[in-house]
């Protein structure tokens, strides 16, 4: 290794203590690794900091403004009220219907929302203890499940992080968003499937001491007048759709999010402090920020040796299938021990992807994969998610594995399935 490769390198590794470490702000460490890299002369500012003009990062951008103004319309309401209505009937067939309502919200919310999945997990808690559906039966499936969208229209944070690694690697074939969306379609298949079997398997016990009911939980968002919840819906709808026609519009898809939030600004839908404070977002710093950290550690040869190493330790004898699936193993292991999903996508997402192209296959894959796996670990309840739902649902760990990790093993083999079928190497 070159002095250049140490340096790189031990900017990512200082990056990553800082993102685990929890006492910096969320989307800092990511800068000041990108100041580290022009002051130690790895990059220039206009390559360290190259991710705030990348198109993808841009397109995230403006639709997370897009979906914090929709997030404001009345559908969380009707997710609150359907989802207490349902409980109130009890029932298996409630609890899949339940199941299906909270992954239709994130397919609306995205995945890993943390609004929505607090939302969630808080409404649970407030049900009382209902023999014919128990609070226990509901906080583990229906916490995962607002982690997977039945309808992956809302997959941008995804996508854009997978264009952008591909891109950090020199590989600069498009990804087509409607095969990226029908991975994750077959992911929440899996996730809905396993959820279905294991009802008999979840415990039943109660997991709050009130004994108060409950007519129905408070509204938690403000509503707009019905003129801007409409241009609201319909700009949703035209930037989910610009997305998807990327390969077709070419440039012009980058900057459809950013015009409907230009939009939704002007009707008044929000103001204009929120929509600096979500195209600012700290997702927004962290993701822009960790591609000029990515690229230095390509433009120095280190992932492109680590490929090499990995391809030629592994040669031909592991089944291209089984090399995704190990990188998609230790990304999720790594994210699930360290609550840092971004850091361990662009830690292991480079090296999977120069290690196929160094075998003489086709990155794409490989590259889905390990991007969306950043955020489908949560076997144990470490941090973020799978902490509160232990807590919150009251389990014994043993109860708490006994779900999430075949849940989790399941979700793995259907994602790295659905990769390969759909971008075949």
């Amino acid at each position: 290794m070159t002095l250049q490769m140490i340096l790189a390198l031990s900017i990512l590794v200082l990056m990553i203590v800082m993102i685990m470490s929890d006492k910096f702000a969320f989307g800092a460490p990511p800068i000041f690794a990108c100041l580290l890299l022009v002051a130690t002369g790895l990059s220039t500012v206009q390559e360290a900091f190259a991710g705030f003009i990348n198109p993808s990062v841009v397109m995230v951008a403006g639709f997370m403004v897009v979906m914090a103004a929709l997030m404001k319309t009345s559908f969380i309401a009707k997710v609150q009220t359907t989802m207490t209505s349902l409980v109130n009937k009890g029932g298996y067939k409630s609890y899949i219907l339940l199941l299906v309502v909270v992954m239709l919200g994130a397919s609306l919310a995205g995945m890993g929302s943390t609004g929505y999945y607090v939302l969630i997990l808080s409404l649970v808690s407030t049900i009382p203890y209902n023999k014919n559906l128990p609070t226990s039966k509901l906080m583990m499936p229906l916490g995962f499940a607002t982690n997977h969208p039945i309808v992956p229209i809302n997959v941008a944070l995804t996508y854009g992080l997978t264009v952008g690694v591909l891109e950090t690697a020199g590989f600069l074939e498009g990804v087509p968003m409607v095969r990226f969306a029908i991975v994750h379609f077959i992911l929440s298949l899996a996730f809905l499937a396993w959820s279905i079997i294991a009802y008999k398997l979840l415990p039943d016990h109660e997991i709050t001491d009130t004994d108060e009911s409950i007519s129905g939980p408070e509204i938690a968002v403000t509503m707009m007048n019905p003129i801007q919840e409409k241009i609201t819906i319909v700009m949703f709808v035209i930037s989910v759709v610009g997305m998807m026609l990327m390969n077709q519009l070419g440039n012009l898809a980058y900057v459809i999010p950013g015009l409907a939030a230009a939009v939704i600004l002007f009707v008044g839908a929000l103001d204009f402090r929120s929509v600096r404070d979500n195209m600012g977002a700290p997702v927004i710093l962290m993701m822009a920020g960790v591609i000029g950290v990515a690229d230095a550690l390509g433009n120095t040869g280190f992932t492109a040796l680590v490929g090499d190493w990995v391809a030629n330790a592994i040669g031909t004898s592991l089944p291209p299938f089984l090399l995704i699936l190990l990188f998609v193993f230790l990304t999720s292991t790594s994210a699930t021990f360290t609550g840092s999903n971004m850091g361990s996508v662009f830690i292991f997402a480079p090296i999977a992807i120069a290690t196929c192209m160094s075998l003489g296959l086709s990155p794409l894959a490989a590259a889905v994969a390990v991007t969306i796996s950043g955020w489908n670990g949560g076997y144990m309840p470490v941090d973020g998610m799978p902490a509160m739902i232990l807590g919150m649902g009251n389990y014994k760990l043993p109860e708490f594995w006994k779900y999430s990790v075949p849940m989790y093993l399941i979700r793995i083999i259907a994602l790295t399935a659905g990769s390969v079928i759909m971008f075949p190497l």
